[in-house]
């Protein structure tokens, strides 16, 4: 068998997904940012012997996030291979490759580049992108900032939480509008012992913020929910979104959000069931809030029954840790995602043929082979059409699973640091070798974005010829069993680790019997076509393609700014 990892010699010491002072958070994160700071510049000089060595590994090429769902142990102590002679090398040019973007690499685009503008009045689903550094000014046209979420022209901010999983407090700061940046802010975060001090320690400058920790009792979640609840004097908003509070991911990076309406408040004396949308929105956030078991957040769930949230069009999908048996079993993960789909949707002449798109920004381990859960529980999930009775996999039905490749992110506009917000590791990708027959490359020519790496995570259904969908998920969870759940004990208990968010628009819940593609994005126009964030069909990889993993060396060629990649 053809051995995609050559030479791959790669020693981790352990270390948990913190958040460090500095706010940059997973092991991964921390490499990308030692990268930019103290970057390694490519050269074709012969290098000292310990640099040679690591360059000798570069070629293993490909990886997938390190599993949230396996012990330390497992992951930092997988099998390394034998060292084997090196193959001769071709003698790589020296001359950099041109790049229209490298010259943005940590350089502030010009102050209209954060004008506030609202987005079109007439938006049917209220989903957008974020604004990216380096790109035509044609594809930030209404996409957001954190600037713009938070502007007064949303709203006059009185309160917010922000829920997430890295922080950087000082920068989170300078986020607020400045008539808003003393008013109170609570974090939830999953932080404890050496990074929880950090955090803490980062606020404490700012008097007007409190914390809230999210109990994490299942060993190995995260807090990965990304959620801001904003309360202002004219009302109340909810987003959704998948990006950190960082500066990194704000920038040069593809990622989506989600923006509710203005929810009005309710009159005095208004009933306990008053302000519910169709979706049950209302509910579901008072539910998943609860889920927390945090008197902190009481308050806010008062708030939340205080108010007119009817227009909701988008279900709510949450994760939350815990071991659930019975009807509970589908209250989270991807078991509340086939409840909705079973209740909501209806099936479709030949739907078997529609295929199941997943895009995501990390990976875990998934078992031997994808029996083991992806194409059995999940897929089960995935391709969920209404109520017919037909409760197996429909093995006829296409998985397209979108990843960047290494190329993707040595040419991408941040260069090979990019990667550091892709954290599939080497020892999880030698085990799973299976699922990379899965992966089609990064792209979005029509949205500007192909040099912005994603942070996003969405899945769909799409019709074979990808003009129309069945269903569209924007949501912070990756592919893993840690963020779906997984079943246990023959099917009778769901196990889920991990805090997710995300939203789920149905054409049921928009008058549509199917959502259409919109081929051109941007500009923003308020069209009633769906903005998928990516090109449509996903092209598969080449047999030159390798998934980008952050823990393996990539010397051989430069990225945009002139340097290579060696994690330490």
């Amino acid at each position: 068998m053809f051995d995609p990892f050559p030479n791959t010699e790669i020693k981790l010491e352990p270390s948990p997904m913190t958040t460090s002072s500095s706010g940059i958070g997973s092991e991964a994160r921390q490499v990308a940012h030692s990268n930019q700071q103290n970057p390694v510049k490519f050269e074709t000089k012969v290098p000292s012997p310990a640099v040679k060595r690591k360059k000798e590994s570069e070629e293993s090429g490909w990886a997938l996030s390190s599993s949230d769902d396996e012990s330390p142990s497992t992951v930092l102590g997988s099998q390394t291979k034998t060292r084997r002679p090196s193959p001769k090398r071709k003698k790589v040019e020296a001359k950099q490759p041109e790049s229209p973007h490298a010259a943005t690499y940590f350089k502030e685009e010009p102050d209209d580049f954060f004008e506030t503008s609202l987005p079109p009045v007439n938006d049917t689903f209220q989903f957008y992108l974020t604004k990216v550094t380096g790109i035509e000014k044609k594809y930030n046209t209404g996409a957001l900032h954190i600037k713009d979420i938070l502007s007064p022209l949303f709203g006059t901010l009185k309160e917010s939480v922000q829920f997430n999983y890295c922080f950087d407090v000082g920068w989170m700061v300078q986020q607020y509008p400045p008539e808003f940046r003393d008013k109170p802010v609570m974090i939830v975060h999953g932080e404890k012992r050496e990074s929880k001090a950090r955090l803490i320690q980062q606020a404490q400058p700012y008097g007007h913020i409190r914390f809230c920790q999210a109990k994490l009792d299942i060993a190995f979640g995260t807090h990965h929910t990304k959620m801001m609840l904003l309360w202002y004097e004219e009302g109340f908003r909810v987003v959704i979104l998948t990006s950190n509070l960082i500066r990194a991911d704000w920038y040069q990076k593809t990622q989506g959000l989600w923006l509710s309406p203005l929810y009005p408040k309710l009159p005095e004396g208004s009933s306990g069931s008053a302000g519910e949308s169709p979706t049950n929105f209302k509910r579901d956030l008072i539910e998943y809030l609860g889920a927390y078991r945090a008197p902190e957040l009481t308050e806010w769930i008062e708030r939340i029954k205080e108010h007119d949230l009817s227009e909701t069009r988008v279900y709510l999908i949450g994760s939350t840790p815990g071991r659930y048996l019975g009807a509970d079993m589908e209250r989270w993960g991807h078991l509340r995602l086939r409840k909705l789909l079973r209740e909501n949707t209806r099936p479709i002449l030949g739907g078997e043929a529609w295929p199941i798109v997943g895009q995501f920004s990390s990976i875990g381990s998934m078992g031997i082979d994808k029996t083991k859960w992806l194409a059995a529980e999940f897929q089960q999930t995935l391709t969920t059409l209404g109520s017919a009775k037909k409760t197996f996999v429909c093995s006829e039905t296409a998985m397209h699973l979108v990843y960047p490749t290494v190329d993707n992110v040595r040419t991408s506009l941040e260069g090979y640091p990019a990667g550091g917000s892709l954290p599939y590791s080497i020892q999880t990708a030698q085990r799973q070798l299976w699922l990379h027959s899965y992966f089609h490359r990064w792209s979005s020519e029509s949205s500007g974005r192909s040099h912005a790496m994603p942070h996003i995570k969405t899945y769909m259904r799409t019709s074979p010829d990808f003009t129309e969908l069945a269903w569209f998920l924007v949501t912070s969870a990756n592919l893993s069993k840690a963020a779906w759940g997984a079943l246990e004990k023959n099917n009778t208990q769901f196990m889920v680790r991990s805090y997710e968010l995300g939203v789920l628009y149905l054409p049921s819940a928009f008058n549509m019997t199917k959502f259409t593609v919109e081929e051109s994005p941007f500009p923003a126009t308020g069209s009633s076509s769906f903005p998928v964030p990516f090109d449509l069909p996903p092209q598969r990889y080449t047999s030159k393609d390798q998934p980008w993993i952050w823990n393996i060396p990539y010397a051989q060629a430069p990225d945009t700014h002139g340097n290579v990649w060696v994690p330490s």
